[in-house]
């Protein structure tokens, strides 16, 4: 356990856990006193949940498909079951699918990329919200992208830019509920390889190039010239989560080296 305790007695749901960002928020916000709800779509999340328990912490995992509003709902009744109550949510799910010119997507791509990068987002904060209204109190962490200003990614882009003008508007409707709603825009960031892929076709020497231009892009555009860690997100992601941002709502905090999308 860490010395900080920040989460001390906080009830936080942490949506796509099972790895990368998802998985590095959980375990911190756990190491800091939280009780912690663990939602993914794959069985690795309860690997997540054991390194917690090993580290003192505890929690709970669901399985839950976030793409759909029964998914989002069965999570937060999850959370209710286990806590009767939610503190934070922190929307995690998301990710480009496939990187290549907008032309070059097909109908269904351009779909599988929305219903991937924008709704599982837009789902978690309606299911939560009846609970923190009533609660008049909840904090809510959505992860968005400095790709709102990208290239070979438009589907997930303006996906990111949708979860952008959620957060903004979904702070501003509910600031008299004291409901305090924020986001980052992550930048490039340096993760271990999926365990879970997102296209499990092998990639064309065209989509490797298109891929490698997004690579490109992204140092070019940051201003340390580098990808982030996993940790630099955690921590900002555990600070708007933390009541040490309590006068921060309808923010976007780009993590991005100097990118701010």
């Amino acid at each position: 356990m860490s010395d900080r305790q920040r989460f001390k007695d906080k009830i936080i749901i942490v949506t796509g856990s099972a790895q990368g960002i998802g998985r590095g928020v959980a375990l911190q916000v756990a190491s800091e006193g939280a009780q912690v709800i663990l939602a993914d779509r794959s069985d690795y999340v309860e690997e997540v949940l054991a390194e917690i328990k090993a580290n003192g912490g505890s929690g709970y995992t669901i399985n839950a498909d976030l793409e759909t509003y029964a998914g989002a709902q069965a999570v937060v009744a999850k959370a209710l079951e286990c806590y009767g109550r939610v503190d934070v949510l922190i929307n995690n799910v998301g990710g480009a699918i496939w990187m290549k010119p907008f032309q070059e997507f097909t109908e269904e791509e351009i779909v599988k990329e929305v219903n991937r990068s924008l709704f599982p987002t837009l789902w978690c904060c309606h299911a939560v919200l009846p609970e923190m209204i009533k609660n008049q109190k909840g904090t809510i962490v959505n992860v968005s992208s400095i790709a709102t200003r990208g290239i070979n990614r438009i589907p997930y882009s303006a996906s990111k830019g949708g979860v952008n003008a959620l957060t903004v508007s979904l702070a501003f409707e509910h600031a008299k509920d004291n409901i305090r709603v924020n986001a980052i825009a992550t930048g490039g960031t340096e993760a271990p390889p999926r365990k879970v892929q997102r296209n499990n076709n092998p990639l064309s020497e065209n989509e490797k190039q298109w891929m490698q231009d997004v690579v490109d892009q992204t140092i070019d555009s940051t201003f340390l010239g580098r990808y982030g860690t996993i940790q630099e997100q955690v921590n900002a992601i555990a600070f708007l989560a933390s009541d040490e941002s309590s006068y921060m709502t309808g923010t976007v905090v780009p993590v991005g080296g100097g990118d701010r999308g």
